[in-house]
């Protein structure tokens, strides 16, 4: 999903209070196109928290790591480092691992089919965790992932989860597939969804649960436009509550 033009309801400032801003929910419901056009309307830090875990599915699927050794995954994630640097001729932030642009290999099925595996090993929560958490100390942030308002930002001013059917978020992830030449069965992707819905949602280590103080959004039915603004309307209560 690109990034559109958006009319916020307030423009942030220096002077301003900074919050933290995350937003967990099912695959492919828009939390990352939210959270990032949430982020540029207020001169905020976007961090995908789901781009880190799909570049440790890269890097293991690549270096063919197996993920039921507890002592592989241990010595791949030493070698493992993550940043995002911001692509001034696509505006967009790219994902790199180990100095490799990797956006477009994150987003491909083969590391789709596996990310919620790899993530669900405790060692990786652990490492890409203690990352996250960092990156937010100094606020400012908008996070977006599974577990951000659990477990990587219990604290953060503002809560959403992000929901909708799993029709439209296959349809929409197949659009974006499409977008990068990509072609990929519908019945295939609503099965991958449903995969990783379970597989999130039941693992015991942070799982995605929405949290009591988080604010659901459903998105099946709402224009991009709508969905963020909803968003932002949130971080402007919060903001002027600090």
């Amino acid at each position: 999903m690109e990034d559109k033009p958006l009319n916020p309801t307030f423009a942030q400032t220096s002077e301003m209070t900074k919050i933290n801003i995350a937003i967990d929910g099912l695959s492919g419901c828009g939390k990352s196109s939210t959270a990032k056009a949430v982020a540029k309307a207020l001169g905020y830090k976007f961090i995908d928290t789901g781009a880190m875990y799909r570049a440790v599915t890269l890097y293991m699927l690549d270096k063919q790591v197996d993920i039921n050794n507890p002592d592989a995954v241990e010595e791949a994630l030493a070698n493992i480092r993550i940043d995002f640097r911001f692509d001034s001729e696509t505006q967009k932030n790219e994902t790199f691992l180990n100095e490799q642009n990797v956006e477009t290999a994150i987003r491909s099925m083969r590391v789709a089919g596996q990310v919620s595996q790899v993530a669900a090993i405790k060692a990786v929560r652990k490492a890409m965790v203690a990352q996250q958490q960092a990156m937010g100390k100094d606020k400012g942030v908008v996070m977006d992932g599974r577990d951000i308002g659990s477990v990587v930002f219990p604290d953060a001013e503002l809560k959403v989860y992000m929901t909708a059917t799993t029709k439209v978020r296959a349809r929409r992830r197949q659009m974006e597939l499409a977008e990068k030449g990509e072609k990929a069965d519908l019945a295939e992707i609503m099965e991958n969804l449903e995969k990783r819905d379970r597989i999130d949602s039941t693992r015991s280590e942070s799982p995605l649960i929405k949290v009591k103080d988080a604010v659901e959004i459903d998105t099946s039915h709402l224009k991009f436009e709508e969905q963020v603004q909803k968003v932002l309307d949130l971080a402007k209560q919060r903001i002027e509550a600090e």
